[in-house]
């Protein structure tokens, strides 16, 4: 059974969904593999290495003749109605926000497996991608963040005098939030940060950082992630969080809702409290926001008394490190395929609850029942 690996055509995406070492594994699998020409080349992988792997090149991908095909960025609805009945997809489907995809998947036929979707248990840790890019994108959120504050970030003691190490603030403790708190601990900077999950003051303080207790009640969702606040809780928490934010430096915010909008953190009446110089970086800029006023993919410089503030959305994060993001994510899409491959063939098994539950289509059924559900209200909305 061949597996084909998609050159990505989205703008700005350079990351690439298996790499030499991935090939190997799929090929040890008794698979053959199918690679475009130049389909990490922008990743630092360059043609040669996928032969080398064991990977037959090809100009372009017959999508009629795909049996099974790895992606990075979510299907167009073009290409899912362009494969044939039976063919398996696995990589990002961002199921909330592409419903015409999810609809041509459906239509086609096509078993498609969502790696949003992949259950966050201990043996589905390998296949995990939302983790292991959170992880590229919370060390490079602190990365813009240094490169455009106009301070030193740690402590340095001259014989010019004492520069104080800087303040940064992190909003959001997940894994992305986390791995901003290390990577600011490891440039020498003092950490704070809050999350509204009941774990989290244990896992900051285990990366180095000091949690900001706010004596708010904890607001923990299915999954480790944080459930939506109402206004009045979001009005509180934006409140309590205002000087510890006019205190920091640098904030960088990671809260996320999936299938939601990013919830709001930091408004503009709180950043006009700020001292001139300081940067936020936005990670959830792509999703609504959780600064208000940034725009994915630019910096927005906000005036406040004395100068002015520098606000980054992020976009794309991940694919700004493509060569250590993709080696990453080409291992969950090469475990995910190893878990359901027996002799040689790609075969899931339904009885299995991480198959299952990455599951977005299979046999002409949406299988992600909340995606199924907003599939099914649209449809009656527009046949009203």
């Amino acid at each position: 059974m061949k597996v084909a690996v998609t050159r990505e055509r989205t703008p700005g995406e350079r990351r690439v969904a298996a790499t030499p070492e991935s090939v190997k594994q799929l090929v040890g699998l008794g698979l053959e593999v199918e690679v475009e020409q130049g389909a990490g080349a922008e990743a630092g992988y360059p043609d040669e290495l996928y032969t080398e792997a064991g990977a037959t090149l090809v100009q372009d991908l017959d999508l009629s003749k795909v049996e099974v095909l790895a992606h990075v960025r979510p299907l167009t609805p073009e290409t899912a109605k362009a494969l044939p009945k039976g063919a398996i997809t696995v990589g990002l489907a961002s199921p909330a926000s592409e419903g015409p995809t999810v609809v041509a998947l459906r239509d086609a036929g096509v078993t498609a497996f969502a790696l949003e979707l992949v259950p966050r248990i201990s043996r589905a840790q390998s296949m995990d991608a939302l983790t292991s890019q959170a992880l590229v994108s919370g060390y490079r959120c602190v990365l813009e963040a240094a490169m455009r504050f106009p301070r030193f970030l740690p402590l340095y003691m001259t014989a010019a005098g004492t520069i104080p190490p800087a303040k940064v603030l992190v909003l959001g403790a997940g894994v992305a939030g986390l791995q901003a708190i290390a990577t600011a601990k490891r440039l020498g900077a003092k950490v704070s940060a809050n999350d509204v999950r009941a774990a989290s003051a244990d896992e900051v303080q285990s990366m180095g950082g000091t949690f900001i207790n706010l004596d708010l009640e904890a607001a923990d969702a299915s999954g480790g992630y944080a459930k939506e606040l109402g206004a009045d809780r979001a009005k509180l928490q934006q409140q309590l969080l205002t000087p510890y934010l006019q205190d920091s430096d640098i904030v960088i915010t990671t809260a996320a809702i999936p299938g939601r909008p990013a919830p709001r953190l930091v408004t503009a009446e709180m950043l006009a409290g700020m001292r001139p110089g300081s940067v936020l970086v936005d990670l959830a800029a792509e999703t609504g926001g959780n600064v208000e006023g940034a725009k994915p993919g630019e910096d927005v410089v906000v005036p406040v008394p004395g100068g002015g503030i520098t606000v980054v959305g992020m976009k794309d994060p991940a694919s700004t490190m493509p060569y250590d993001a993709s080696r990453l994510y080409a291992k969950n899409v090469s475990n995910l395929i190893a878990l359901m491959t027996t002799e040689g063939a790609v075969a899931p098994d339904f009885d299995d609850e991480v198959v299952a539950g990455a599951a977005l289509t299979h046999d002409g059924v949406v299988r992600h029942q909340p995606t199924a559900d907003a599939l099914a209200a649209n449809e009656k909305k527009e046949a009203e």
